[in-house]
């Protein structure tokens, strides 16, 4: 039996995709993130939610408010989320692994990998 455990987040940043060679107007969205990992029952959870919240929280506070320009050389949803995914995957306890991650630009356009 696979056990999973989801949590959903949100933040504010802006940015300017480049598509080809033409840079996008900058403009700001509200992310919304949402987060599976999976690994066995111990005592009865996979994570504590407070730990992977907290583990989520402080790599999005990174993002929060931010250009993300200044982060990224190209600040596509596909890259944010990759860059988010590693981060939460270092920062998981032994036996937890990440199963899926989807972020959602604004709330129609959204980017989804699992692993």
């Amino acid at each position: 039996m696979k056990s999973r455990v989801v949590e959903r987040f949100k933040f504010e940043a802006a940015h300017a995709v480049i598509i080809g060679n033409q840079v996008e107007e900058i403009h700001g969205h509200t992310f919304r993130l949402e987060v599976t990992v999976e690994g066995p029952l111990k005592n009865g959870y996979v994570i504590d939610f407070l730990k992977l919240r907290e583990i989520v929280e402080n790599i999005i506070k990174k993002l929060d408010h931010r250009n993300l320009n200044a982060l990224f050389e190209n600040p596509t949803t596909e890259n944010i989320a990759l860059w988010i995914a590693e981060k939460v995957q270092e920062n998981l306890p032994e036996g937890v692994k990440l199963h899926r991650i989807v972020l959602w630009e604004g709330d129609e356009n959204g980017v989804e990998f699992e692993f």
